[in-house]
């Protein structure tokens, strides 16, 4: 017996408290593993058994069969979404990360204020296996007040970027306004330089026209004169019947040519802006100077008769009537532009057969 004893007394092991405190903290750390494996798999199997009850069984179910209330049986599901592994494991470690099969379930439960994708990086940045539960439990309201001021101040910076980006669109629709208004208003000045030079030339002609009538009549006045003297001396020196008769015609026909001369230069002729619309294009312009050439140079000073002033009149006319077809043609484009342009060509071929006739 004595043997035994001195035998066993030399096979122990002298123990020390730094020997048994590892004991104790193994034990800790084995007692604080299988408290969050069985809170997973506890939760992993009420997951299973919610999804086989029928609605509206599932509180009775809990009460009767395991004895939790349905906030515990949802905390334990949770714990098992959260860190739990998606397989069944029963013999080893059921975590989803070496990081997490570490927790404790005091620290586990604070950590599910942590989203899921951040928690492992959050348990490397702190050491949370020397920090008390309050202090792990400050640390995480502190990064969820931190993160709650970055999103006030990104929706703060969204909310002045859009002010700001609001401001930038309508100071450049105000901007491209302007600049229509600009263009809007030197397109107009450039119009109004137009139209008062075609009226100004518009002005000269019709001058020049009366100028011309009066010249015409001033001459038919002397021709009445001249003819009223020879018919006079005619009759008094016996002259032929036929003669007499065709002095009183050549005097009647150069009485009406004053009095249709009188009546022209009698009509008021006013040329105004709003009848010059549109500039006579250069190449008709061209044209109606060289018709007032040839009809220069084919007229002699004995041609001064009544088909010449006839001429004078109907010519002025036309070019008056070719201005404000020009215009009328203006008004069709601003609301039809397809009858502008056919109406246009229509005026284009009419002055080309013109152009053939003379």
């Amino acid at each position: 017996m004595n043997e035994i004893a001195m035998v066993d007394k030399n096979l122990s092991v002298d123990r020390t408290p730094d020997m048994i405190a590892i004991e104790i903290n193994s034990i800790k750390e084995q007692t604080r593993k299988i408290v969050l494996f069985n809170s997973i798999e506890i939760g992993r199997r009420l997951a299973e058994a919610k999804l086989m009850l029928p609605h509206g069984e599932w509180g009775d179910w809990l009460s009767k069969s395991v004895d939790y209330s349905q906030r515990t049986a949802s905390n334990l599901i949770r714990i098992f979404e959260e860190y739990g592994s998606s397989q069944m494991v029963l013999f080893c470690d059921n975590a989803k990360s070496q990081a997490l099969a570490n927790l404790s379930y005091t620290q586990a439960v604070a950590l599910l204020g942590i989203p899921q994708d951040e928690r492992v990086a959050f348990i490397h940045d702190h050491d949370i296996d020397n920090m008390s539960t309050r202090e792990l439990q400050q640390a995480i309201k502190e990064k969820q007040e931190l993160e709650a001021k970055v999103m006030e101040l990104e929706v703060a910076w969204a909310k002045d970027k859009n002010l700001a980006d609001n401001a930038k669109r309508i100071a450049d629709e105000k901007a491209e306004e302007a600049q229509k208004l600009l263009e809007e208003k030197q397109n107009i000045e450039s119009d109004l330089r137009v139209t008062d030079k075609v009226l100004r030339d518009t002005q000269a002609d019709v001058k020049k026209l009366q100028d011309a009538l009066e010249k015409e009549r001033q001459q038919s006045k002397e021709e009445v004169e001249r003819l009223s003297g020879q018919l006079s001396d005619a009759k008094a020196n016996g002259a032929s019947d036929e003669m007499v008769s065709k002095l009183q015609a050549e005097l009647k026909e150069a009485r009406n040519l004053v009095d249709t001369l009188t009546q022209e230069l009698d009509k008021p002729i006013e040329v105004t802006a709003a009848d010059v619309v549109e500039k006579i294009p250069e190449a008709v312009q061209k044209e109606l100077d060289e018709l007032r050439k040839k009809v220069q140079d084919k007229e002699s000073p004995q041609q001064g008769s009544t088909a010449r002033v006839r001429f004078s009149v109907h010519f002025e006319t036309l070019v008056n009537d070719f201005k404000s077809l020009l215009g009328t043609l203006v008004e069709i484009k601003e609301t039809d532009s397809e009858a502008h342009d056919k109406y246009k060509k229509a005026v284009a071929g009419l002055i080309g057969k013109m152009s053939e006739r003379l």
